[in-house]
């Protein structure tokens, strides 16, 4: 929705999503037509069995949607979310954008796509928002 007027006034207002801030994740773009939200993995992202966890993928790419539906004067809230994951990731970062499928007066698509730093595409978020206001 890009009220922001600079990376840092987005960065500001979006450090309230402590969930995904306190997990290591941060805005490194946004927009009006997409955001881009990564994070360096570490052991607190893991399963027992090593691998990443879904959900700490699931919360990036939410966190991507987050940042690309909502500011200062627009709130958009998740309706429906969907998550399908390819690939476990191979590199140490996870990078997720988000692009308006649909940009409507109530309501949006975004789809979000989570790679790692090597290339690989790791999941394909979509999610439906409904605008507040």
């Amino acid at each position: 929705m890009g009220d922001f007027k600079t990376i840092d006034e987005a960065r500001d207002y979006f450090s309230k999503d402590r969930f995904a801030t306190e997990n290591g994740m941060t805005l490194d773009e946004v927009d009006a037509c997409h955001a881009v939200t990564s994070m360096k993995l570490d052991a607190r992202h893991k399963n027992a069995f090593g691998g990443v966890m879904g959900g700490a993928i699931f919360t990036l790419a939410d966190f991507a949607f987050a940042a690309l539906t909502n500011d200062r004067e627009h709130v958009t809230v998740g309706q429906q979310v969907g998550i399908n994951y390819f690939s476990q990731p191979k590199g140490e970062r996870l990078v997720a954008t988000a692009r308006f499928r649909k940009d409507g007066r109530t309501s949006c698509v975004v789809n979000v796509d989570v790679t790692d730093d090597t290339g690989r595409d790791i999941a394909q978020f979509v999610g439906t928002g409904f605008k507040l206001k």
